[in-house]
């Protein structure tokens, strides 16, 4: 289905013809119109189906055609990065509209604090937030909270995951005045449910794709000892010159660092990106990674989610990812829409329970190729835990004092 079909007002579908966008995605073709007679929407889609598309252009659609002009739209998201990524595409999709959005989150200098607090004085139509940037300014009273008729979540299950389900209590109890609530969600575990049924209306319920890689995803792994990674990695980097965006993801900073300098020393052209970087490091390195002045990025799971970042021809998880559904999201940023990619992921013998659990969450067994010869032998596939949570290859010994032995005593 076409967006003229979707009855989008004038303005956004020019903007959407100048930046190619034609068909609707399935996430879109049904939410959009559901959006728009004001449904309450309880949505699962995962990374790259477009969802931020489903539910931007039917609200925005709403405010042009009531012309809006005060702060009717909240959306409340679990990262500054997926806050600036969701005003990006608002500036788009508004284009030749009059309606304005500004992004709220913490972590940037006392210039973008002042940019922020003037915008929210001078009036905006739409605010992109954090849970607690926001509920500093709700706090400070620096938004008209009864204004706001929609509140949008997005990413809800990330902001459960990581500590903001108070947060986002106190700012729904906030909203007196809010006529419709859309929660969207990549995944649907029974904590987005209750939060469902806490701050829904009759929701109408949309499921994409829940919990399975795009199909355009070409999965693979080898099985490799700690020690082998990184040779392996600079291997299939030099073995696909062709491959002009590469995303690499490991588990710490630290080993980021060994990657990135590893990479460095053979003239990779590689950057990293982490947590300790200030936000205007970070966005100066997306934004490379994104002109396609970066070739390599190597990255913790701050932007697994949440980043649209297009034409990613290979992701690389250097490290098996310990929730199952950050694989997902992972490998989500390969493959968007209709594009195809591919995703690799080392296995080392401490991680095989966990990607087989990532395998039995996706409902396929993802296929295990050889280690180049030079590597040498990796480990053999074992599924026996050990105390750590991995397998069980390696001698542990258990910790106090044996169990005592009985004996009958001889008559």
């Amino acid at each position: 289905m076409t967006f003229e079909e979707l009855g989008l007002e004038a303005g956004i579908l020019e903007a959407l013809y100048y930046m190619n966008f034609e068909k609707a995605t399935a996430i879109q073709e049904q939410a959009i119109p559901l959006i728009m007679e004001g449904k309450d929407l309880l949505a699962c889609a995962q990374t790259g189906t477009g969802k931020t598309g489903a539910f931007l252009l039917p609200i925005l659609h709403q405010l042009v055609t009531k012309k809006a002009n005060k702060t009717e739209v909240l959306i409340v998201v679990p990262t500054r990065e997926l806050a600036l990524q969701i005003d990006q595409e608002l500036e788009g999709f508004s284009y030749y509209t009059n309606m304005s959005s500004i992004s709220i989150y913490g972590g940037g200098s006392g210039e973008d604090w002042e940019r922020q607090k003037r915008a929210l004085k001078s009036g905006t139509q739409i605010i992109v937030a954090t849970p607690g940037k926001l509920l500093t300014y709700i706090n400070m009273k620096y938004i008209d909270l009864e204004s706001i008729k929609y509140l949008i979540l997005d990413e809800a299950d990330r902001m459960l995951d990581i500590g903001f389900q108070d947060d986002i209590v106190n700012i729904v109890k906030a909203l007196v005045n809010r006529e419709q609530t859309l929660l969207f969600s990549a995944t649907m575990p029974p904590k987005i449910k209750t939060l469902a049924k806490t701050i829904l209306k009759d929701p109408e319920e949309i499921i994409i794709s829940l919990s399975k890689p795009a199909a355009g995803v070409l999965q693979a792994a080898y099985l490799a000892h700690e020690r082998q990674k990184i040779d392996l990695l600079l291997h299939l980097i030099k073995d696909k010159p062709n491959y002009k965006s590469i995303l690499v993801f490991s588990s710490t900073k630290k080993k980021i660092s060994e990657i990135t300098q590893a990479l460095k020393r053979k003239n990779e052209n590689a950057d990293a990106i982490s947590s300790n970087l200030d936000q205007s490091d970070r966005e100066k390195v997306l934004l490379s990674f994104r002109a396609k002045r970066t070739r390599i990025l190597v990255a913790t799971d701050v932007i697994s989610r949440g980043i649209d970042i297009k034409d990613i021809n290979l992701v690389i998880n250097f490290d098996v990812p310990g929730d199952a559904e950050d694989y997902v999201h992972r490998i989500g940023r390969t493959a968007r829409a209709d594009t195809t990619g591919v995703a690799i992921t080392f296995i080392n013998e401490d991680d095989m329970y966990k990607f087989h659990k990532i395998e039995k969450l996706i409902e396929k067994e993802v296929k295990k190729l050889e280690l180049p010869e030079f590597l040498g032998k990796g480990p053999e596939w074992s599924l026996k835990r050990n105390h750590h949570g991995g397998n069980k290859n390696r001698n542990f010994k258990r910790s106090g004092k044996p169990k005592r032995k009985f004996y009958k005593k001889k008559k």
